[in-house]
């Protein structure tokens, strides 16, 4: 884009949906969004537009004007990625938040993906690898972290660009999320820490 968005076009790309990045606004709005390569309009009805890559981007520069309950920095929905200072507060709200992020992220597959296949990652999972492997953990039920608990899990970036780490010091709840992991499309493998002995995960999410 060769120029800022306006006040108007930056209330519709602030405004999108924090997971799928669908697009609500005036077809005048949406049309120049697209020309400007920051929105796509989906090829299967209904039709409806979606942040790109690019319009992604612009979203998580600065802060949203309307933040969900659970915000990272960028103004995108956090799942738990274990051991933070401030976590949200636990309960049915939370768990209905959690569910919801998640059908948002399936249909986010279904209308990003090539195939429309659901069972693997999408672009945006691949460039938020901590968060979507958090929500693939949170999800499925398992606890995270707590910050000054041994027991739950933890997702951490890795020197990899495309792995995480997972970790989580009860054997059987790490095979667990090895499991879940996997069910969602991520590739997963086990490993130890030379120093330590202790065991952890590297997931990577599918291509194929």
């Amino acid at each position: 884009m060769t120029r800022p968005p306006t006040a108007a076009q930056r209330r519709v790309i602030d405004a999108a949906d924090p997971v799928t990045g669908r697009l609500k606004g005036t077809e005048a709005q949406l049309a120049s969004l697209v020309r400007h390569g920051l929105a796509f309009r989906h090829p299967r009805p209904p039709h409806d537009h979606f942040l790109t890559p690019a319009g992604h981007r612009l979203r998580e520069a600065e802060p949203v004007t309307a933040a969900p309950k659970t915000p990272l920095p960028s103004g995108v929905f956090a799942a738990r990625i274990g051991g933070e200072e401030d976590p949200p507060a636990a309960g049915p709200a939370r768990v209905r938040e959690v569910h919801s992020a998640w059908e948002g992220l399936l249909e986010l597959r279904r209308m990003t993906n090539p195939d429309g296949a659901m069972d693997r990652p999408c672009g945006w999972e691949r460039a938020h690898l901590v968060q979507a492997a958090a929500l693939a953990l949170e999800a499925a039920g398992h606890p995270p972290a707590q910050p000054d608990a041994e027991g739950g899990y933890r997702v951490r970036a890795t020197p990899q660009p495309d792995a995480v780490a997972v970790r989580e010091p009860d054997a059987a709840a790490l095979t667990a999320c090895a499991a879940t992991l996997q069910a969602a499309g991520w590739q997963v493998g086990e490993y130890t820490e030379p120093r330590t002995r202790a065991r952890y995960l590297l997931a990577s999410p599918r291509r194929v």
